[in-house]
C-alpha cells in the first residue's frame, strides 16, 4: 500500500496569489529573508496524535470496531510497546535533519518511491483563463500551428522568464499570512527541475539559481531545445522568441516529412520501472546522455499541441482531458516541474509534476504570469547572437522502441479509465457564504460530507490538504474532514421531519469542528504526517507486526480516502484537478469565488461504486438546499 497519495497534496490556504507584503518606505525584504524567522515543524507528542487519530476514525466505525481500535491504540502507546520506541527514533531524525524531520520522508514516501506512473497519478493539471488579447483561433486545423498559439506562447514564455529572473535575484515578494511569513523554499524548485527515474527511488535534479539558457519545447511528440538567452545571459525579446518557436515547429515538420521518429518523451508517462530501464539503455549512448541533459536542465517545458481535435478547444471538459493526459501521454515530458500547454486555438493549460512543489505555490507564479500577459507590453531590445532552436536527437534501439510502445498502450488504458466532470454553482459564492458567518472552505467541506451521505448513505474517509508552509521547508498536512459533527449534520440534513432551525444548529457544530481541525493541521497538529513518520521508523517485519495501531483495520480504512479534496481558490483564472486516490473514490477540486462555486469531480470508470456525473448532481442539489436553508435562517432573524 502506498503510504499516502501525492495527488491530494494541493495545498489548502485560500488564494493562489497572496499579496506581496510591503515595508517601510516601500522597501521589500528579499524572497528568502524570512526563512530564518520560521520555526521548525514540531514532532507532536505521541499520545496527542493518537488521541486525534481516534477522534478522526470514530465516525467511520461501528461501536465494536471502535472498541477494538481503542485497544490497539492503547497498546501501541504503552511505554513497553513499539509506539514510544518509534517516537524516540523519529525525534532523533528531527534532531539530525537540517530543516525538517518530514522533508525527506515526504519526498520519498509520497513521491519518489512511488513506482506507478506519475502520469495522471501524481501530475496535476489546470485549465487557465483565455486572454482577450489573443482571441481563440476558431479556424485552427488539426496538425497545424497557428499565429495565436505561437504568439501567446512567446508572451507567456517571456513572463515565465521574468519570474525566474526575479527568483534568481531574490526579488519575488515573500508570501505572507496574517499570522506571519510562509516558507519560500519551494520556489527554488520551480525552474530547471526534473524528476529522474532510478531503480527503487527516483531523484530530483535542480539548479538554483536557475541559469539555464534554454527551454524545452514539445511539438508533434518531439523534443526541441530552444535558446531564450544568449551566451552572455541576455534574454531574447518577445519577437525573437516568437521567431524561435516558429522555426522550431518548421524544423520538426521538415524532419517528420522525411521519416517517422520515435517519441522518447512518451516514456515519461510510463510505469517508473519501465522508464528507469529505458533511460538506463538510452544513457549507454553518449549522444543520448547529452540529449537527456538538455531536457533535464531546461528551465521549463512548453507544449505546442496541434495533433488534437479542434473541437476540444470549444468544450471545457474536453480541454481538461488534453491538459491532464493528452492522447495517451503524447507531446509531454511529464517529469518537468512545469509545462505550459498551448493548443493551436490559443487555449492555455498546464501540467505540473507534483514532487518538488505544491500546486498553490506554482499557482502563484502562474497567476502572476497570467496577469502580466494581459494588456499591451513594450518589447525589449533583441539580444545578439541568439542560438537557433535545435531538435533534440535520440539514438533509439529496438528494445527502447518496444518499451515506448508498451508505455503508449498502458497510458492509453490509464487515461481511458479516468473521467472528470466539471460543476458550478452560479447562484451564490463566497460572498453569500460569509453572510452566514462561516468559513467558505468549511462550508464546502461540510456540504461535501452531506452530499456523500445523501448519495451513499454512509460517511466518507476524506482528505483535504492543508499547508505547512508556516514552518521551515513545510509542505502539507491532512485535514480529516469527516467528523462526528459532520456526520451528525449529514443525517439531520436528510431528516424531513426535523425543523430547519435544528438542522442549522447541527450545521454550525460541523462548521466549528472543521475550523478547529483546519487550525490544528496548519499548526502541525494533524494526524497523517506524524503517523507516516512513525511508520518509516519500523525496522523489521517483526516490528511491523507489533505496530498494533497500523495493524488495526481502522488505520487502512481511515486512509482509504473516498473523497480526496483540495481548495484552489480563486477559480476565475485557474481551474485544476487530479485523479482519485482509490479505485472507489472521487477527486474533488474546488474554488470559491465571490459570486460562484466551481468544482471538478474525477473517478475511475472501472469502479462499480462511483458515478461522477450522478455525484456532481447530488453535490449541486446539496449546495442548493444549503442555500435555501441559509436564506430561511436569515429571514427568521
Amino acid at each position: 500500500m502506498r503510504l499516502l497519495s501525492a495527488r491530494t497534496a494541493l495545498a489548502r490556504p485560500s488564494g493562489l496569489g497572496p499579496p506581496p507584503m510591503t515595508y517601510a518606505a516601500g522597501a521589500r525584504l528579499s524572497t528568502f529573508a524570512n526563512q530564518q524567522r520560521l520555526p521548525r515543524l514540531p514532532v507532536p507528542a505521541l499520545e496527542d496524535t493518537v488521541g486525534r487519530y481516534l477522534k478522526s476514525v470514530r465516525p467511520l466505525l461501528s461501536a465494536a470496531e471502535y472498541s477494538q481500535t481503542e485497544r490497539a491504540a492503547s497498546t501501541f502507546t504503552k511505554d513497553s510497546e513499539l509506539g514510544p520506541i518509534l517516537q524516540r527514533r523519529l525525534l532523533k531524525v528531527d534532531a539530525e535533519a537540517p530543516h525538517s524531520w518530514l522533508e525527506d520522508i515526504w519526498l520519498k514516501k509520497a513521491y519518489l518511491e512511488w513506482r506507478d506512473p506519475s502520469y495522471i497519478n501524481v501530475n496535476w493539471f489546470a485549465l487557465l483563463a483565455d486572454n482577450p488579447d489573443f482571441p481563440l483561433a476558431t479556424d485552427a486545423a488539426r496538425g497545424r500551428p497557428t499565429p495565436v498559439q505561437i504568439g501567446r506562447a512567446a508572451r507567456l514564455i517571456t513572463h515565465m522568464l521574468e519570474m525566474n529572473e526575479a527568483l534568481n535575484r531574490e526579488e519575488l515578494p515573500a508570501d505572507m499570512q496574517r499570522d506571519g511569513p510562509l516558507c519560500m523554499n519551494q520556489y527554488k524548485w520551480q525552474f530547471g527541475t526534473t524528476r529522474i527515474p532510478k531503480p527503487g527511488c527516483d531523484v530530483l535534479v535542480n539548479q538554483y539559481p536557475s541559469t539555464a539558457r534554454h527551454i524545452l519545447v514539445m511539438y508533434r511528440n518531439q523534443t526541441i531545445e530552444v535558446p531564450v538567452y544568449n551566451s552572455d545571459g541576455q534574454r531574447a525579446n518577445i519577437s525573437q522568441i516568437t521567431s524561435q518557436l516558429a522555426l522550431a515547429t518548421e524544423r520538426i515538420d521538415s524532419l517528420l516529412a522525411r521519416q517517422a521518429l520515435p517519441s522518447v518523451a512518451n516514456l515519461t508517462a510510463g510505469h517508473r520501472d519501465d522508464w528507469t530501464r529505458a533511460r538506463a539503455i538510452l544513457e549507454q549512448d553518449s549522444g543520448n546522455r547529452e540529449s537527456l541533459a538538455k531536457v533535464d536542465s531546461s528551465l521549463f517545458g512548453v507544449c505546442l499541441d496541434v495533433d488534437v481535435d479542434p473541437q476540444d478547444s470549444l468544450d471545457a471538459e474536453r480541454c481538461i482531458k488534453v491538459f491532464n493526459h493528452s492522447d495517451a501521454g503524447a507531446n509531454r515530458w511529464f517529469d518537468k516541474s512545469i509545462q505550459l500547454v498551448i493548443m493551436n486555438s490559443g487555449r492555455l493549460g498546464v501540467n505540473c509534476e507534483h514532487t518538488p512543489v505544491d500546486a498553490l505555490t506554482t499557482g502563484r507564479l502562474l497567476m502572476e504570469v497570467g496577469e502580466r500577459e494581459r494588456g499591451p507590453v513594450k518589447d525589449t531590445k533583441p539580444c545578439t547572437d541568439l542560438g537557433e532552436p535545435a531538435p533534440i536527437q535520440w539514438n533509439v534501439g529496438p528494445e527502447v522502441v518496444q518499451i515506448i510502445d508498451k508505455v503508449r498502450k498502458d497510458a492509453g488504458v490509464l487515461a481511458g479509465n479516468l473521467r472528470i466532470v466539471l460543476g458550478q454553482m452560479e447562484s451564490y459564492g463566497a460572498q453569500w457564504i460569509k453572510t452566514l458567518g462561516v468559513s467558505p472552505d468549511a462550508y464546502f467541506q461540510v456540504a461535501l460530507q452531506a452530499a456523500y451521505y445523501r448519495h451513499y448513505g454512509q460517511p466518507a474517509p476524506t482528505y483535504e490538504s492543508s499547508s505547512l508552509r508556516k514552518f521551515l521547508h513545510g509542505r502539507t498536512e491532512t485535514i480529516r474532514s469527516c467528523t462526528e459533527e459532520s456526520l451528525a449534520f449529514s443525517k439531520a440534513f436528510g431528516d424531513r421531519d426535523m425543523p430547519v432551525k435544528k438542522k442549522l444548529a447541527y450545521f454550525q457544530q460541523a462548521i466549528a469542528a472543521h475550523v478547529e481541525l483546519s487550525k490544528a493541521a496548519a499548526a502541525g497538529k494533524g494526524v497523517d504526517r506524524h503517523l507516516l513518520g512513525l511508520r518509516t521508523q519500523i525496522q523489521s517485519p517483526e516490528e511491523a507486526e507489533q505496530a498494533w495501531l497500523f495493524q488495526d483495520r481502522a488505520y487502512v480504512k481511515s486512509m482509504s480516502f473516498a473523497l480526496s479534496t483540495s481548495n484552489v481558490t480563486p477559480g476565475e483564472r485557474f481551474r485544476g484537478g487530479f485523479a482519485p486516490v482509490i479505485l472507489d473514490g472521487y477527486g474533488i477540486n474546488y474554488a470559491m469565488d465571490r459570486n460562484d462555486l466551481k468544482f471538478s469531480v474525477s473517478e475511475w470508470l472501472s469502479s462499480s461504486v462511483t458515478d461522477a456525473p450522478a455525484f456532481r448532481q447530488t453535490l449541486n442539489k446539496t449546495l442548493e438546499d444549503l442555500y435555501e436553508a441559509g436564506e430561511y435562517a436569515k429571514n427568521q432573524k
